[in-house]
């Protein structure tokens, strides 16, 4: 794991003790720091294992900071506690920033934007091991990057940033910042997407020189962010020159988006263009995301559980011809505006979850809707309506709390019942 002297000697609460929390807690015990640990959560205090502390109740004061799970709101009672008594309020990854120090030589690459980063952070991380370099891929996508062991000299350190992430961080200067876009997201916990657009901001506020900046989205969002930061030009579309058909997992016009700036990141970080395109070669995708389940009957199932917004959703109905699409959850946004240009693609709309009786309003006459309710309804009812060369697809253009724990519980979900099929 990653440890820093720093911590040493100093106590630190933590809240929250699911995954990213119990590492903070390994981490900050192991460099030699006490720890007030607290989950509001019974299970997940039970699973803890260890000396557990009341922190709504308890005395903050020698705290040296109060270290949050990204999903923790600021108007939850510890994060206002902690503020009112001036301690600072942080994440893992500031953490991290804070280890860097102590850490052999080595750089790190920040992807932040509304849609497309972690496939950008896969690909820059695929990129960069395919030719020979120490990397380590963490944030807001695979392990948490503090139970991560150091890398050698050299090392590279990609990590997918979250707005949640971002605010919570204060000395993260990246030596590559990556912004992909910005439109309309997690505005339950930002308000507006003013404060939307701060939060990504910070990613390049917190750069010196000479450190890169890279912005393939010329939105109005992203713009506020290069004038006021003064970032580098927009990434040009000839960045990605090398025909994209001989990059298998990187179909689409968004996956176009996402490679040019996986390729202006690696060429910032000194990697060769042969190098660079053997690893778009050889990347394999990630799951979740467009990826092909299995072909029943001649019938296509594709599982897209991370698109969980209408923009999102977009590129894979603009991706196949014949779609009988499955959508609904939790919805983000109050329209579908996004996905309007390709619903001609839509053979037929089968929604779920909460969000099914507005997107069916939304949808009506514009293409056949069944209330499915449930996604094990709505592959049952596609797949029996489905014509071989349809493809069946899961792009929910939504969250899935309300039926399942996360994208990827959604998405196994999804696998499984196309596996029985």
């Amino acid at each position: 794991m990653i440890t820093s002297r720093a911590w040493a000697g100093k106590t630190y609460g933590v809240y929250g003790l699911a995954r990213t929390g119990k590492s903070v807690v390994a981490t900050l015990t192991a460099s030699g720091a006490r720890v007030a640990a607290w989950d509001d959560g019974e299970a997940a205090r039970d699973s803890f294992g260890g000396e557990l502390t009341d922190l709504h109740t308890a005395d903050l004061s020698a705290l040296a900071a109060m270290v949050v799970s990204p999903g923790v709101p600021h108007d939850a009672p510890v994060f206002r506690r902690a503020v009112a008594a001036g301690i600072p309020v942080i994440g893992d990854i500031e953490l991290f920033a804070q280890a860097r120090a102590g850490l052999p030589p080595h750089r790190v690459v920040g992807v932040t934007g509304t849609n497309g980063k972690s496939t950008t952070a896969a690909l820059i991380h695929h990129i960069l091991v395919s030719a020979g370099v120490p990397a380590r891929l963490g944030g807001n996508i695979g392990a948490p990057i503090l139970s991560e062991e150091p890398l050698p000299t050299g090392g590279v350190y990609v990590l997918e940033l979250s707005s949640f992430q971002l605010e919570l961080t204060d000395t993260l200067a990246c030596d590559v910042a990556v912004l992909l876009n910005i439109t309309p997201d997690h505005l339950d916990r930002h308000g507006t997407m003013d404060a939307y657009t701060a939060a990504k901001a910070r990613l390049f506020a917190m750069q010196a020189p000479p450190a890169t900046a890279i912005v393939t989205s010329d939105d109005r969002f992203s713009r506020t962010i290069r004038a006021v930061e003064g970032v580098a030009e927009i990434v040009p579309p000839g960045i990605a020159a090398v025909e994209q058909a001989a990059w298998p997992a990187l179909a689409g016009p968004h996956n176009q988006q996402n490679a040019r700036a996986a390729i202006a990141a690696c060429r910032a970080l000194g990697l060769a263009a042969g190098q660079i395109d053997a690893g778009l070669r050889t990347y394999p995708g990630l799951p979740h995301r467009m990826e092909r389940v299995r072909k029943v009957g001649g019938v296509t199932f594709v599982n897209d559980s991370k698109a969980t917004n209408p923009t999102s959703t977009a590129p894979a109905l603009a991706a196949f011809p014949h779609i009988h699409w499955i959508a609904g959850g939790l919805a983000k946004t109050g329209d579908l505006d996004a996905c309007v240009p390709f619903l001609s693609h839509v053979r037929a709309a089968y929604l779920i979850g909460d969000a099914a009786p507005r997107f069916a309003g939304l949808l009506h006459g514009k293409v056949p809707v069944i209330n499915a309710e449930r996604l094990d309804r709505a592959v049952a009812m596609a797949a029996a309506a489905a014509h071989p060369g349809d493809t069946v697809l899961l792009s929910p253009a939504c969250a899935s709390y309300d039926q399942f724990t996360d994208f990827a519980a959604r998405g196994a979900a999804f696998k499984a019942l196309v596996g029985a099929l």
